[in-house]
This record gives C-alpha cells, sequence and structure tokens, in this order.
C-alpha cells in the first residue's frame, strides 16, 4: 500500500511539474495582440498624419511614429545607417523609408524581408472629410511589419537576417522599394514578404488570403505547408487580369530574381474604400486583420529559421 501511494504521488508531481512547464513554456511565446494591432493601426491611419502623401508633414510623422516603434522594440540599424531613416531624394524633394533589422544568428548574410508601403494620397481638394486616412491601404500592412518586428525580436529565433521596411512613395512610382532594391544585394535576399491591405476579408471570408504570383515560386506552397495545423489557408492571387504581382513594392526585387511576393485580402473588383476617404479604421476587421498576422508569423518560421529556401522567380 505505501509502494503504491508513492508512485501515486510521484505521478501526481510529474504532471504538476509537466504542466508548469507548459504554463511557463506558454508565457515565455511572444503574442502578436489585438490591442497592439489596434493601438497601431490606429496611429498610423489618424487625421494627424493627413493622409501620409510623399513629401507631407503627415508622412513625416508617420515616419516619426515607424521609427519610434522600431526603437522601442530595439532593433538594429541597416548596413551603415546611423538611424532608421534609409534617405534618398525623389522628383527633386526628400524622401525617406524607415528601416531595421534584426540580425540572423548562423546566417547574417541571408536576408529575409517583411515590407509595407507606409504612404497614402494624401488629402482631397474638396469636401466634408478631405483626409485619405488609408487605413486598410496601406497602414493595415505596415501595422503587420511592426507588429511582426516584436514578434520575432521576442521570439529571438531567427537564424537568417530579418529585414523590416516601410516604404514611401509606392502610391505615385515605387519610388522607395526602387532606393531600397538598388541598395542592397538581391543574391542575399531569400524571400520577402511584402504586406500589402490586410484589414478587409478576402473573397474566401475570413482566416485566408492570397498571395501575388504564386505560381512564380514554391514561396506560398512553403507557408501552406506550415500552416497544415491551422485554419489559416494562402491562396493564389484571384485577380490576374490585374497584374498585381507587378503592382506594389515587391516588384522590383521579383524582376531581379527574389521570390518576392505580397500578401494581401484586398477584393480587388469590389473594395468599397479603395482610394476613398472612407478608407478608415472603422472599416477595418481588426480581429481577422490580427489572425493573419499571426498566420504570416507561423508561416514564415521555417524561412527565417533556415530550413526552407523558396525558389527564385525565373
Amino acid at each position: 500500500m505505501q509502494l503504491q501511494i508513492k508512485l501515486h504521488m510521484k505521478n501526481k508531481n510529474f504532471l504538476f511539474f509537466l504542466f508548469l512547464g507548459l504554463v511557463l513554456q506558454a508565457q515565455s511565446q511572444p503574442l502578436i495582440q489585438k490591442e497592439e494591432i489596434i493601438r497601431i493601426e490606429t496611429a498610423l491611419a489618424s487625421d494627424k498624419m493627413e493622409g501620409r502623401a510623399i513629401f507631407s508633414a503627415g508622412i513625416d510623422s508617420a515616419s516619426a511614429f515607424i521609427e519610434n516603434e522600431f526603437r522601442k522594440i530595439n532593433l538594429s540599424y541597416f548596413k551603415d545607417l546611423k538611424n532608421y531613416r534609409q534617405e534618398f531624394v525623389a522628383k527633386g524633394n526628400a524622401a525617406n523609408n524607415v528601416i531595421a533589422i534584426l540580425p540572423g544568428k548562423s546566417k547574417p548574410e541571408e536576408f529575409v524581408i517583411f515590407s509595407a508601403h507606409y504612404d497614402h494620397i494624401g488629402l482631397a481638394k474638396s469636401g466634408d472629410d478631405k483626409i485619405y486616412n488609408g487605413a486598410n491601404d496601406d497602414a493595415s500592412g505596415t501595422t503587420a511589419v511592426i507588429a511582426l518586428a516584436k514578434y520575432f525580436k521576442e521570439l529571438n529565433q531567427n537564424e537568417r537576417t530579418i529585414i523590416f521596411v516601410a516604404f514611401t512613395g509606392e502610391e505615385v512610382g515605387g519610388f522607395g522599394s526602387k532606393f531600397f532594391s538598388e541598395n542592397i544585394d538581391s543574391k542575399k535576399v531569400i524571400a520577402m514578404f511584402n504586406i500589402e491591405m490586410i484589414g478587409t476579408e478576402s473573397k474566401w471570408g475570413k482566416n485566408s488570403a492570397y498571395i501575388t504570383g504564386f505560381e512564380k515560386t514554391d514561396f506560398g506552397v512553403i507557408l501552406q505547408k506550415n500552416l497544415k495545423d491551422s485554419k489559416f489557408n494562402f491562396n493564389p492571387d484571384p485577380y490576374p487580369k490585374e497584374q498585381l504581382f507587378y503592382r506594389s513594392d515587391n516588384a522590383r526585387l521579383a524582376a531581379l530574381g527574389v521570390p518576392a511576393h505580397t500578401i494581401s485580402t484586398s477584393k480587388m473588383d469590389s473594395e468599397p474604400n479603395y482610394h476613398k476617404v472612407s478608407d478608415e479604421v472603422s472599416t477595418l476587421d481588426l480581429e481577422n486583420m490580427t489572425e493573419i498576422i499571426k498566420s504570416i508569423a507561423i508561416s514564415s518560421q521555417t524561412i527565417i529559421n533556415g530550413e526552407d529556401t523558396p525558389s527564385r522567380v525565373k
């Protein structure tokens, strides 16, 4: 009887410590929280940013906000920059991307990029509401980049170097991504996750998104493989006539062979607020957007840790 009691107590102790270990592990796992997504999204799409047009006071405010978020996360500077601003001249005016890195542990010269454009189209010339807030286009993508930067910094498991970049000038010709692509060795870029308009449900509903240029590399296949135990699905771009693969900031590096793709949910045949002053935070499904960002984080893991290398664009 005593032996049975001792074995029973040992089993109970084992189960207790196993449970405690699982709890501590869960507590240490970084989280992408809806409240944080709301905070960042609301700031970027606020009236204070005045529609974030390139060369405006509004986009300067947006840049300062993103720089401060990168600073709080304690990310490193890109290449030889002295801060998070990658400055250049476009149309004779000063402009800047906002860029930061998380150095890789064992493969620091192999880069994985998470990007979005933080500019939008500014102010309308007339009307009661003159501010093109650009909540979905593309404060949603920029919010994702910031949230992913925080997530991967806390996870601290990236074997490859991660570059987080918010581009300017996408709405007027892709000036930011052009300058960036000219100042990085494309052969070192393993993959690019460009995130564009993820604040509304896709044509398939919740827990889904599409990848532009899905058929051009095995990037999407890798992402979906990493999500096999989840309810989330990445699909091929359902709007091939729109040529979306060539219309966002991924296009510059894709042209150099990089598996650079855009992840989006935007219904390009029926998005009611696209490039309208009505593109405001109140129109977004922020809970679904949070789940999309989580799924991007999970789906990228084997690329981040060096297990998978997507095929190049031919």
